[in-house]
């Protein structure tokens, strides 16, 4: 007897091995598996912006990168004793505003020469609910806790997400025509939206998407958010809120990443990096024995041996 339905993902090409290199951009989400990709010492940037939960702010990162825009005072605001950057996250801000603009434009730089040497990037995006800025009529990536007298909500419908998904594949397609577009949908529900609304907001994503998928031959699709609400329907898979995927779930979601994408070949290096990765937390009860001291020698020549197989991979 069969108590769960299962979705069918079929493995996909060119596979993530150790020598690929990848960007995630998007919502929460993509840090969860970023994480994940850099528990294992995969070659990756994500977010260089912070948490970017709709498509036009991804957008608008990839398009400023590709043309080398340059920030100055005049893109940052300033509110609660802090200077923001309506494009970027939170995490980024400052009371410093020279150490935001270099953050921004170290950020873009950093994202333009990641792009351009990437095999995959893999985009999350969260809800087709966004904040317009009243006074530059900018769907912004954070509101920054400014009042909300300041921007205007909308919820994008499908056409004009998929306007910005075209858009943001042609610039990529400009600079680096062999990479390989990953999209999903974060399965965090926003219910601050409204339970309906936050249905609304997801199909516009899905559809958009799938619109682009059938298209062009280099993006695909994976199911993340499919797997949440299907395979892992119950709220056990979910965090205290409610909201988010718990350890369980993203580890569950990881699993279907892992078959669907990553090379077999890597699978014996990530269990190396692994097991280094839980010998590097032992705490040690008597840390000047001879025994430790072994223990920690074997470590740093596997840290070694590593090290030459792959130079990226770095241990403290």
């Amino acid at each position: 007897m069969k108590l769960q339905t299962q979705i069918n993902i079929p493995e996909q090409e060119p596979k993530i091995g150790y020598d690929a290199k990848l960007v995630l951009l998007g919502s929460c989400f993509s840090e969860n598996i970023g994480e994940k990709l850099s528990y294992y010492k995969f070659q990756q940037l994500q977010n260089p912006f912070g948490i970017l939960f709709h498509p036009f702010a991804i957008e608008n990162l990839i398009e400023k990168s590709v043309h080398q825009y340059v920030y100055t005072e005049e893109d940052l605001v300033f509110h609660n004793e802090q200077w923001h950057c309506l494009d970027a996250h939170s995490r980024l801000s400052s009371s410093d505003k020279n150490q935001l603009l270099q953050q921004l434009n170290d950020a873009l730089r950093r994202t333009l020469e990641a792009l351009k040497e990437a095999s995959h990037v893999v985009f999350t995006y969260g809800t087709s609910w966004v904040y317009q800025h009243k006074s530059t009529g900018k769907y912004v990536a954070n509101c920054h806790k400014i009042p909300q007298s300041e921007f205007d909500k909308k919820l994008i419908p499908a056409e004009q997400i998929q306007g910005s998904i075209q858009n943001t594949v042609q610039l990529l397609q400009q600079i680096n025509p062999s990479l390989r577009g990953i999209f999903t949908i974060s399965p965090v529900r926003h219910i601050k939206d409204g339970f309906i609304e936050n249905q609304q907001s997801k199909a516009a994503l899905i559809t958009a998407v799938h619109q682009i998928i059938s298209s062009v031959k280099q993006c695909t699709y994976f199911p993340s958010y499919e797997l949440m609400m299907d395979e892992l329907r119950d709220y056990r898979f979910y965090e205290r809120d409610m909201l988010h995927p718990n350890a369980l779930a993203i580890d569950y979601i990881w699993q279907n990443f892992l078959d669907t994408w990553v090379d077999s070949a890597a699978l014996p290096v990530m269990k190396k990096v692994e097991s280094l990765q839980k010998n590097m937390e032992h705490k040690a009860f008597h840390p000047q024995s001879e025994a430790h001291q072994k223990f920690l020698a074997k470590l740093e020549q596997q840290k070694t041996e590593l090290r030459i197989q792959y130079a990226h991979i770095q241990f403290p």
